[in-house]
């Protein structure tokens, strides 16, 4: 039963995860954290901090939320599961769930890719209801030995989810997390990862969002890519809906233009954090493992269906495998290119 005393559990509390939490705890809300072990006792102490696109923070006191590293405990009385892993974590964490969680649990992804929601429906009990999400914007997270914990949203958004479940959307939506309904969330999900494909190179080009975007040489590459996954994602009759600002197919013309023209065309998207990156690029620079092979990794198998060339898909793909596990360097557009 959805209401405004549901328990709500973060499966996954990274970046995203800390921020939709910490949201909804100030908010009141009986909010319970999944983490690692190693974060439990430097949350328990000192809280987290969220910090807004425009500045403003809010302390979230130890005592707004629980803790703990057992699913079991986790899940166990649950009646709302974020779901906030990286892709290639979702079946892991949809067994724990079917494990530990009530048969009846409603499930949200709030999950960078498209199949995540099928792929906890598969491994999830039958009476379990899997709900698609997308999450517009980016979270930042402090450094290693910052305390509090610090979180930073680095655009402002609304965060989508199906509309098959009445009142879910209200029960999520509070202040400083705007949460919305939406009939289409297949050509949503699409559409992000469109625009996702932009994570990767942001991280390989080592640049704040802000100066990649207005380095004309780097939209270009960006625009060129968007248009590969555009005619692979057309091929397959796959229609993917305007996410934030211009539909996704507008985009590639958009990011084409002389950096005079393009700041006046895209003084929305320009309006970020001056320090945000992509997810990708905290991956590499921690030594995580990314999710390109469910953003250009998708394109590349839809492509090879339909026999279509993606050589910048497949290049970008590259560089990112030989940059995993090692040392962040900036990639140049000519290397990428090659």
């Amino acid at each position: 039963m959805i209401g405004i005393d549901s328990r709500i559990v973060i499966a996954g509390a990274g970046s995203i995860g800390c921020y939709a939490g910490g949201r909804l705890a100030v908010a009141g809300k009986a909010v319970t954290l999944l983490v690692r072990p190693r974060m439990i006792e430097g949350l328990r102490q000192e809280g987290l901090r969220i910090i807004d696109p425009d500045g403003s923070d809010k302390l979230v006191e130890p005592e707004q939320f629980s803790l703990t590293s057992d699913p079991k405990i986790a899940f166990g009385q649950a009646d709302i599961i974020l779901v906030t892993v990286k892709s290639g974590a979702t079946e892991e964490m949809a067994k724990s769930i079917r494990e530990n969680a009530p048969s009846d649990v409603i499930v949200v992804s709030l999950q960078n890719g498209v199949g995540n929601a099928e792929t906890l429906r598969q491994h999830l009990q039958p009476e379990a209801t899997v709900i698609s999400g997308m999450v517009p914007f980016n979270v930042v997270q402090s450094e290693p030995g910052v305390s509090p914990l610090n979180v930073r949203q680095t655009i402002p958004g609304t965060i989508l989810i199906d509309d098959t479940l009445r009142g879910l959307a209200e029960v999520l939506s509070v202040s400083g997390l705007s949460v919305q309904a939406h009939p289409d969330m297949q050509g949503i999900l699409w559409g992000k990862l469109l625009i996702n494909l932009n994570n990767a190179l942001n991280a390989l080009s080592n640049l704040p969002l802000v100066n990649q975007l207005a380095d004309r040489d780097w939209r270009l590459l960006i625009a060129d890519q968007m248009g590969e996954g555009l005619k692979v994602v057309g091929a397959h009759g796959i229609t993917p809906a305007k996410v934030q600002g211009a539909p996704p197919a507008v985009l590639p013309w958009i990011l084409r233009l002389p950096n005079v023209l393009f700041r006046i065309a895209a003084a929305r998207m320009l309006a970020i954090n001056p320090h945000a990156r992509s997810s990708m690029w905290e991956d590499l620079s921690r030594g995580r493992a990314t999710e390109i092979d469910y953003l250009q990794g998708v394109i590349i198998r839809l492509a090879h269906e339909k026999n279509i060339a993606v050589p910048l898909t497949r290049k970008v793909l590259a560089c990112v495998k030989q940059a995993e596990g090692k040392p962040l360097r900036s990639h140049s557009v000519e290397e990428i290119r090659g």
